[in-house]
């Protein structure tokens, strides 16, 4: 009995064994997958605004908010996969179908960018000019097709990847409980990896070899791991889904809902509670509304062959609506994070677009527009490094602490995004005087890219921060058996982030932009004011900053009074 794992079986659907699964050669061979995950997505996402201007000849601010449109619904497709893998698939079919449609993405894009039918004619004057001919609906239709498979790829992928890894060690076991933990590690390390890669051999290649190259690199290399992934069926451990937590969290809702107009019971103990003693959540008195979903009512009952049992629609127990309640207070954290990844988007589009304008030799090498975010991925490791040898260390010997707490993380990556945008308007202030004083319209500026190294350097530190310190809240906050749930709910911060940078552009665009293409998103980054809209996020960061501070004070769950405490499990019930 030793050697069995407990909630865990192996490919066959027997108890699995200890000494033949699980461990880190199959959670390794699951991590190639996220390698090459973050080398297509990454790799197109930061390159992508160029392509769209260059050679699809949009204009500035529709190419930014086709890049911002992709990465927010590939994280958005998170929910979906993580619910197909909770009530359907399982995490290893979801994985292994998830890749598939990411490789056939890839290799969709390496074709449309391949073929000349596919892409309007080059022209051979300045970006953005009326001469330049738009691509036409079926060639935008054909990109985006290609496009948002890699999205759909994506977003079941991260949903499933992570967890999976984990499943491959025991949580209850001494020995496989830390491997757990440095798994986590080296989880993220190789996420900044197939980063670190994406953004500099796959740009390069991009920009000096082919795209349709590129992309094609991404198909192959995914191909192979899948086969990898593939060859490590029998020694997974799998785990029995215990259904969707968003369907738990629907019944709820409609429970109480259906039973808006009973009234409460005087005490908690009179509302119904099947769950054992042992695992309960202990009862507060915030949301109480949602806990007449647990008052017993005639019909709530359905009879079956083993006896009756609660029709989950009509009743559900109290432990399943404090689990509710749970994530109900995730929710105003969650929404004053969603800013960050607005500005994390504007690294990857316009901060991609400056870089092309400016002077990017080094000797006789010229740096690649898109591979400017290495100091963004730079930013983070040396955040991380430093954080966990330097600051830890001198933050135990002050206050005795382990560390910053998530929300202290999450405080500090705010507060930094907020000097990076500062930082990224006084940059373009000074780009945009130099423009303007240089006669007629050259391709490249004056001025060295190195001067937007702050902006990604300071948004990169915020993440390292906000990132651990949201994955941290988002799991230790939520109940135990919606872990996947509020893992999901986290990663729609970064997805919202990138929707609402899009529907400010368009905002923006519609207020101070004029019928020859002018105003603060210009058609031409030149004639523009881009420092103006770094601006208004700067402004917009500050706001989110004092909101998410009055959310965290008040972040502390209303436990009930000891007067209205569950009554004793022997006590008749009504």
């Amino acid at each position: 009995m030793a050697l069995i794992v407990a909630d865990a079986v192996d490919y066959k659907g027997f108890p699995a064994d200890r000494s033949k699964t699980g461990g880190w050669v199959p959670a390794a061979l699951i991590l190639g997958i996220e390698i090459v995950e973050r080398l297509s997505t990454m790799g197109i996402a930061v390159n992508l605004v160029t392509y769209m201007i260059g050679v699809m000849h949009l204009p500035s601010s529709t190419s930014a908010n086709i890049v911002t449109d992709f990465m927010g619904t590939s994280f958005l497709l998170c929910l979906l996969g993580g619910f197909l893998a909770d009530s359907f698939l399982g995490r290893y079919k979801t994985i292994g179908i998830f890749a598939a449609i990411q490789t056939l993405g890839t290799a969709t894009l390496a074709i449309s960018t391949k073929l000349p039918q596919l892409r309007p004619p080059p022209c051979h004057v300045k970006v953005g000019s009326s001469t330049c001919k738009q691509a036409n609906g079926f060639q935008m239709g054909i990109l985006y097709i290609a496009l948002y498979l890699i999205a759909l790829g994506t977003g079941g992928l991260k949903s499933s990847i992570s967890g999976f890894g984990t499943d491959q060690f025991d949580e209850k076991d001494e020995k496989e409980k830390p491997q757990m933990a440095f798994f986590f590690n080296r989880f993220f390390f190789f996420i900044s990896c197939g980063t670190l890669a994406a953004v500099t051999v796959l740009v390069y290649i991009q920009d000096e070899v082919s795209r349709s190259w590129a992309y094609g690199i991404c198909s192959f290399a995914m191909i192979i791991t899948i086969l990898v992934f593939l060859s490590g069926t029998k020694r997974y451990r799998y785990k029995n889904s215990s259904g969707s937590p968003i369907v738990h969290i629907f019944q709820v809702i409609v429970a109480a809902v259906n039973k808006r107009k009973m009234d409460l019971p005087s005490n908690v103990g009179y509302l119904y509670e099947d769950t054992p003693e042992a695992s309960r959540i202990e009862h507060t008195d915030q949301f109480s509304f949602l806990e007449k979903a647990a008052i017993v009512a005639e019909g709530d009952f359905e009879k079956k062959l083993s006896g009756s049992a609660p029709n989950p629609w009509k009743l559900c127990s109290l432990t399943r609506v404090e689990e509710v309640k749970m994530m109900v207070r995730l929710l105003p954290v969650w929404a004053t994070t969603i800013i960050f990844w607005t500005t994390y988007a504007q690294l990857i589009t316009f901060s991609v677009e400056q870089a092309s304008t400016m002077e990017r030799n080094v000797g006789s090498f010229q740096i690649p527009a898109g591979s400017l975010t290495v100091f963004f991925v730079a930013a983070i490791l040396l955040t991380l490094a430093v954080n966990d040898r330097i600051i830890m260390p001198l933050w135990k010997k002050w206050n005795g602490k382990e560390g910053f707490t998530n929300l202290e993380r999450i405080a500090i990556g705010l507060v930094l995004s907020i000097f990076g945008m500062a930082a990224a308007s006084i940059c373009e202030w000074k780009r945009l005087s130099v423009a303007k004083s240089v006669s007629g319209n050259p391709s490249t500026l004056p001025i060295s890219v190195f001067f937007l190294i702050p902006q990604f350097f300071l948004v990169g530190s915020g993440e390292a921060f906000i990132y651990t310190g949201q994955l941290d809240f988002f799991i230790t906050k939520s109940p135990k058996g919606m872990k996947t749930m509020s893992t999901g709910l986290f990663l729609t911060t970064l997805s919202l982030g990138f929707f609402v940078s899009s529907f400010l552009v368009s905002i923006v665009k519609k207020i101070t932009g004029t019928r020859n293409g002018q105003g603060w998103l210009a058609d031409n980054i030149n004639k523009g004011r881009l420092d103006l809209f770094y601006a208004l996020l700067t402004i917009l960061s500050f706001i989110n900053f004092v909101a998410f501070m009055i959310c965290a004070m008040c972040d502390k769950p209303k436990k009930s009074k000891p007067s209205l405490q569950m009554v004793a499990t022997n006590e008749e019930r009504c």
